[in-house]
């Protein structure tokens, strides 16, 4: 499932800067769920440790029912980031925006009421041992003061939202894995929050149930509403759910912007090495293994592209042709949609001079570089 496309203003862009959100018309403004205004967060020198600086010059804005995910190495600073959203941390200065509030600046009674409208999902599901499934997705209820029956009510439906309805009397020792998630995540729901953190949430999982549970994040996003935050250390997460995409490096936002856009053209080293984990050498093995690093008489440079949009592949290779008159050979190809959009990555083969010569390669890339295609030389086969 994809999550919800929406309008959203053109100043609203992930990564734009602050001083122009705060001149968004009234209109507007109410397009943003989450801004971070000027953040720095410091933790202090504790036991002999020094400080830490987590955060610094964060400013970016979430649209409202948007999915953004926030990326990041351990100890990137994203756990910081997340604790600020829900006011567990206040930053060191700035001040973080959600849905209108300055959450940064609420205490005791408002801050928890505000907490009420933002749900928190685990990577370890932080069920109660002792509490059934339902009594789990009760809890938050019944802190917040709701009656028995509108409990009941409640949980029934939440239940059967996340797809566990026979679930009911469970206890989490008797759930796997994804049905601990899908509890979770309907805690997470309970008190209809208009946020949603997803902090790690399908780390402990295989591929097959995060998958599934993906697919149900983007059903949530839909169907309610919810602006979704995922903080992760996994780009096929991100691939797979998120429109935007915030790339953290030492407490630094180095990268944002649409996926699509991150995928085809990542500009920072950490953002190619996520790409590098999650899309792998896509090359089939019998190419790969023929590849060597010098030209050779009569053989093919072989370069990798990257497009974007439904048919851009085929197109790309007919232009190519046509342009330069050249006989390209496509080596191999994938093709992915990332953020609602096709990204592809083509393997071209692109004729040699009898000795060798590199004239073609050259015309290829110049003209690729022309129209802003993204490409590499990966090396030479016979």
């Amino acid at each position: 499932m994809k999550a919800a496309s929406m309008n959203v203003h053109p100043s609203l862009a992930i990564g734009q800067p602050i001083e122009k959100l705060d001149a968004i018309s009234p209109a507007t403004a109410p397009d943003v769920m989450v801004r971070f205004e000027g953040i720095a967060k410091t933790y202090p020198a504790y036991r002999g440790k020094p400080g830490v600086h987590a955060l610094q010059n964060i400013d970016f804005a979430i649209p409202r029912g948007s999915i953004t995910g926030v990326i990041g190495r351990s100890g990137a600073g994203k756990s910081s980031l997340v604790r600020l959203i829900n006011g567990l941390e206040r930053p060191t200065t700035g001040r973080v925006v959600v849905d209108g509030r300055d959450i940064s600046a609420l205490s005791g009674r408002e801050l928890r009421l505000a907490q009420r409208s933002i749900g928190m999902i685990f990577q370890h599901f932080n069920l109660l041992s002792s509490r059934t499934a339902a009594a789990n997705i009760a809890l938050p209820l019944e802190i917040a003061g709701w009656a028995k029956a509108d409990i009941r009510a409640r949980v029934a439906e939440l239940l059967t939202l996340v797809g566990i309805a026979d679930k009911h009397d469970r206890y989490p020792s008797e759930l796997s894995g994804g049905q601990k998630q899908r509890v979770g995540i309907a805690r997470a729901l309970a008190t209809r929050p208009s946020v949603l953190l997803s902090d790690e949430a399908t780390s402990a999982l295989d591929p097959q149930t995060t998958r599934a549970i993906l697919d149900l994040l983007a059903n949530i996003n839909r169907e309610l509403g919810v602006t979704i935050v995922l903080i992760t250390h996994e780009m096929s997460v991100v691939r797979q759910l998120a429109k935007d995409v915030v790339v953290l490096d030492a407490g630094h936002v180095v990268e944002s912007g649409h996926v699509a856009d991150i995928f085809t053209h990542p500009k920072h080293p950490i953002t190619q090495s996520f790409l590098a984990e999650a899309i792998g050498d896509s090359l089939p093995v019998s190419l790969a293994s023929r590849i060597v690093s010098v030209p050779l008489a009569g053989g093919q440079a072989v370069i990798r592209v990257q497009v974007r949009g439904a048919g851009a592949g085929d197109t790309l290779v007919a232009r190519l042709a046509r342009e330069l008159g050249l006989d390209v050979s496509l080596l191999s190809a994938r093709i992915d949609e990332i953020g609602g959009q096709h990204v592809g990555s083509l393997t071209l083969g692109i004729p040699l001079g009898t000795s060798g010569g590199e004239d073609a390669t050259t015309r290829t890339l110049a003209w690729l570089s022309q129209y802003q295609f993204p490409a590499e030389r990966l090396g030479y086969v016979a």
